[in-house]
C-alpha cells in the first residue's frame, strides 16, 4: 500500500489534478502561506521584511524539470533578475539565492554541460554583488551531475554551495567529501520518494543518518547550513556548535519560508543565524505539494482550510 507521502508525490506528476488544485481560491490562500508571490517585486517585499526581522534570506524562483533549452534559459534570465533586485538592498550574503539545476537544462540532452553554461553567469553575478549561490538537490538520479556542476563552479567561486540529503545512503560519503575548508553545505532530510537500496526508509533511520552527517559538518573546516524545522535536530546542531567551538557565524539554521516561523525569529532573538528559504514564482506548485508530503502538519493545515472555508 502506498504510503501518503507517495500518494502526495505522485500527486505532483498528475496534470488534472494540478490544473483542479491551481484553480480552488483556498489553495492559493494556502499558498500564500508558503511561496513569497508569483512575481519577483512581491518577493523582494518578503525579503525586506524577513531581513528587517534579523533574518537571512535565500531566493528561490520556482521551476524544474524543464523540457528545452529556451525554458532552461529563461530560468537563467529570471535569477539573473532577481540578484539584480537584490543588489540595491546592500545585503550581501544576508539575501543569497537557490538553483535548481534541473529548471536549468540538466535533463535535457548534454544537460550537465548545459546547466554548468547557464548557471555559471548566475554565480558570477551573485559573486558581484557579494553574495552566494546555493545548488538545490533533487531526486537521486540527479546527484552525481550537480556535485560535478559544483566542483567546476567552485574553481572560481569557491562559496558556492549544495544540498545534500541525509536520508540517502550515499550521503555520508559526500559530506566526508564536502567538509572542506570554504565549503558551503545545507544538510535536509530529504523531500523525494526514494526506493530502498538508494535511501533510508524509516524516520528513526533517516534522523540517526542526519545527526552522523551533521556531526561530520560540524567538526570540519566549512560552513554547515542546518536545513531543518525539527526541534530536537536543531538542538542537536546547537549542541554541536558549543561543542566544536563554533561562532554563531560560522553556521546556520535554514528553515522554509511559512513554516515554524515563530521558531525562526525565537532562534534569530538568541543569536542563531537563522536563513529563510523563499520560494517564488507562478510554478509554485511541485513544491507546494512536497511540502505537503514532507510534513503531516502542512497536510493538516490545508485541509483544515478547504473544511473551514466550504
Amino acid at each position: 500500500m502506498l504510503s501518503q507521502k507517495a500518494l502526495l508525490l505522485g500527486a505532483a506528476r498528475r496534470p488534472a489534478l494540478r490544473r483542479a488544485l491551481v484553480g480552488t481560491p483556498v489553495t492559493r490562500q494556502v499558498v500564500d502561506r508558503f511561496v513569497a508571490g508569483e512575481t519577483l517585486p512581491e518577493a523582494l517585499d518578503v525579503v525586506r521584511r524577513l531581513t528587517g526581522e534579523g533574518l537571512a534570506v535565500t531566493l528561490d524562483h520556482l521551476g524544474e524539470d524543464v523540457t528545452d533549452r529556451a525554458e532552461a534559459q529563461r530560468s537563467r534570465d529570471a535569477y539573473l533578475a532577481a540578484l539584480d533586485g537584490l543588489a540595491p538592498l546592500g545585503l550581501g550574503r544576508r539575501a543569497e539565492v537557490s538553483v535548481k539545476l534541473s529548471a536549468f537544462g540538466q535533463a535535457l540532452p548534454g544537460g550537465h554541460d548545459v546547466a554548468l553554461d547557464l548557471v555559471r553567469p548566475v554565480v558570477e553575478a551573485a559573486a558581484a554583488i557579494g553574495t552566494t549561490v546555493t545548488l538545490d538537490m533533487e531526486d537521486s538520479s540527479t546527484v552525481d551531475s550537480t556535485l560535478g556542476v559544483l566542483a567546476e563552479l567552485r574553481r572560481d567561486h569557491p562559496e558556492t554551495g549544495a544540498v545534500l540529503q541525509a536520508a540517502l545512503h550515499r550521503t555520508e560519503e559526500d559530506v566526508q567529501a564536502l567538509a572542506t575548508p570554504g565549503s558551503r553545505v545545507r544538510l535536509v532530510k530529504g523531500a523525494y520518494d526514494e526506493p530502498p537500496s538508494v535511501a533510508f526508509q524509516g524516520r528513526d533511520d533517516v534522523d540517526a543518518a542526519y545527526a552522523r552527517c551533521l556531526g561530520v559538518l560540524m567538526r570540519g573546516p566549512g560552513y554547515p547550513m542546518v536545513g531543518s524545522h525539527d526541534p530536537r535536530l536543531v538542538s542537536v546542531a546547537q549542541r554541536l556548535a558549543t561543542e566544536y567551538g563554533r561562532t554563531p557565524d560560522s553556521w546556520e539554521v535554514q528553515m522554509l519560508y511559512g513554516i515554524r516561523p515563530d521558531e525562526q525569529r525565537r532562534l534569530t532573538a538568541e543569536g542563531v543565524c537563522v536563513r529563510a528559504y523563499v520560494p517564488y514564482g507562478a510554478d509554485w506548485y511541485g513544491y507546494f505539494v512536497r511540502r505537503l508530503a514532507e510534513r503531516p502538519a502542512n497536510l493538516r493545515f490545508f485541509l483544515r482550510s478547504l473544511v473551514t472555508t466550504s
